[in-house]
């Protein structure tokens, strides 16, 4: 059976990553843009990540432009946005493809895994969330209007 442990994607710094590093930890699994207005939720997610990382807790950050052109810059521009504007701990990739024909093997799973609204899959927007348990089974697909605030009893039920 897969599991989000079984795949890699590269770090924002362009270092391949096994996501395996995470095994046995809880995941949000999130597609994140610089540009959209969605973006305020960077303070939330790192919330979460300060509140219940020591708890084996990790969100992970996946850029992407492809909607409405929201994360323009290369990830160098990615990387400086989250650190200075959010002061984002959690671990960030480099930008990605979620739809379509050059969809990263991650999100094609993910969208298997929980389909949206009216079971369709693709994702819609950017902060979609996919909500992983230790085993790196998708437990939750959150819309991009969920805030991470309001995910947080989700996390804490999840972790004990």
């Amino acid at each position: 059976m897969t599991t989000a442990y079984d795949f890699s994607a590269r770090d924002i710094d362009g270092n391949e990553q096994s996501l395996s590093k995470y095994k046995g930890e809880a995941l949000l699994i999130v597609n994140v843009a610089s540009k959209c207005g969605f973006t305020p939720q960077y303070t939330g997610l790192e919330a979460l990540q300060k509140e219940y990382h020591a708890k084996g807790f990790e969100v992970l950050g996946f850029p992407c432009d492809q909607f409405g052109h929201q994360e323009p810059g290369d990830e160098a521009e990615i990387r400086n946005f989250c650190s200075l504007t959010y002061d984002v701990s959690f671990p960030m990739f480099a930008k990605i493809e979620v739809n379509g024909s050059g969809a990263h093997p991650l999100y094609e799973w993910l969208k298997k895994e929980k389909s949206g609204l009216l079971g369709i899959g693709a994702i819609k927007w950017n902060f979609t969330k996919f909500l992983v348990d230790r085993e790196g089974n998708v437990i939750k697909r959150y819309a991009p209007t969920d805030k991470p605030e309001a995910i947080g009893k989700d996390v804490a039920k999840l972790l004990g």
